[in-house]
C-alpha cells in the first residue's frame, strides 16, 4: 500500500498500465484494476 504523500509522484497499474501523476496531494490511496497503485518515482 502506497499512500499519496507529494505533488509529483507518479504512480502506474500494473494490471492496464494506467499511469497517473499527483497534481494535488489529498491523502489515501491510488486504486486501479481493483488494486493498489505502484509509485514509479518521487515527486519534487
Amino acid at each position: 500500500m502506497s499512500n499519496v504523500k507529494k505533488v509529483g509522484e507518479v504512480y502506474r497499474c500494473e494490471v492496464c498500465g494506467n499511469v497517473v501523476e499527483v497534481k494535488k496531494v489529498g491523502g489515501g490511496e491510488l486504486v486501479c484494476c481493483d488494486q493498489s497503485m505502484i509509485l514509479e518515482k518521487e515527486g519534487k
